[in-house]
């Protein structure tokens, strides 16, 4: 089942990077095999592609990025756009302001930036966020004095919205009325946070649409994640593998659960489907 594998997505954050974002050398030995075999390594997160660490945007290999959720599809070696899901910026002011009925931080991602306030980002400790999730997004983000305001001065589409919250009824609330909106996807990629993306920004439609473009079957892909908001790559991988760490909801979906991330969990599958 394992051989002929042509495509692997791969989240990071708890999947492919330890607990301390950290690729391991055992991990890292498993992705370039892979790659000097022809398989396509294609990093799948959240992030925007510059906010990826230098250490896996510098592999030999890396051709291919769905970034931000699926919102973003990028051919690396062209500096390219293969395809793209964004909401309006108008839509994404309304989301912004309504985050005022919240106890909740935010911030945005637009035009492959990623803009939060001081006013969040000196007290992060207060919506939940640990300290090496802190450093992650304070190296990601480029505080402006207001982004509501900086939304509606650039008015370009939005590629993704970040809420963060310390009260875990707070989250509830928010991704009630949210949800309630029907014209945004809502998911999550931490247990104190909630992203809001256009419609058809999934990881899985984007893993779908790359393979397309590449000419490669869903039943040859292979895709690794841990969060809610890799369920749907779990889904439409030809084969899902969920952490060890990952959630319970993706360990249902999977058609593999493989160790922790801090277990190098990825390597374990990788090294297998190399010698099957």
């Amino acid at each position: 089942m394992m051989k002929n594998i042509r495509l692997i997505a791969l989240d990071l954050d708890g999947t492919l990077l330890d607990s301390q974002k950290r690729l391991s050398r055992r991990n890292e030995n498993a992705l370039t095999e892979c790659m000097r075999q022809g398989m396509e390594v294609v990093p799948c997160t959240g992030r925007i592609w510059q906010g990826i660490p230098d250490f896996i945007r510098n592999l030999p290999g890396i051709h291919y990025a769905i970034t931000i959720n699926g919102a973003v599809v990028e051919d690396i070696r062209k500096n390219q756009v293969l395809d793209e899901r964004k909401m309006s910026w108008e839509k994404a002011v309304e989301i912004l302001e309504a985050a005022a009925g919240f106890r909740t931080m935010y911030d945005v991602y637009l035009d492959g930036r990623g803009m939060g306030e001081s006013r969040f980002m000196d007290h992060m400790e207060e919506y939940g966020i640990p300290p090496e999730l802190v450093k992650m997004i304070k190296a990601t983000r480029e505080i402006v004095p207001n982004v509501i305001d900086e939304v509606k001065r650039l008015a370009q589409p939005v590629e993704k919205i970040n809420y963060f919250f310390g009260d875990q009824q707070e989250r509830i609330r928010a991704r009630s009325a949210l949800t309630e909106r029907g014209d945004v996807v809502v998911s999550a990629s931490f247990p104190n946070n909630l992203e809001i993306n256009a419609p058809g920004a999934t990881k899985g439609e984007a893993l779908k649409r790359l393979a397309s473009h590449l000419g490669i079957e869903m039943r040859h892909t292979m895709g690794f994640g841990d969060g809610e908001n890799d369920i749907t790559l779990i889904r439409e991988a030809g084969i899902g593998v969920a952490m060890g760490n990952a959630e319970d909801c993706l360990k249902k979906e999977a058609d593999y659960v493989t160790k922790t991330n801090d277990e190098d969990g990825v390597a374990a599958v990788l090294e297998k489907l190399l010698n099957s």
